[in-house]
């Protein structure tokens, strides 16, 4: 199993920056603090084809979105 895991200093910092940047949103700021308490198990990371296909989105084109 591959995980991700922060040291105790990297752990402080990613709280606190999540604190900091998302005063206004508590519930992200919770998922940034869980992820860098819990680290990442790297063999359960999806890639954003399948989460789109997933989520029944439409495949992500090469082109740029026109800019109004």
């Amino acid at each position: 199993m591959a995980n991700l895991i922060f040291s105790e200093a990297e752990q402080r910092e990613l709280r606190e920056a999540a604190r900091a940047e998302f005063p206004g949103n508590p519930a992200l700021a919770y998922v940034l603090e869980n992820l860098a308490a819990e680290g990442i198990d790297l063999d359960r990371c999806r890639s954003w084809d399948e989460i789109r296909s997933e989520k029944g989105l439409a495949d992500q084109s090469d082109e740029a979105p026109e800019v109004a």
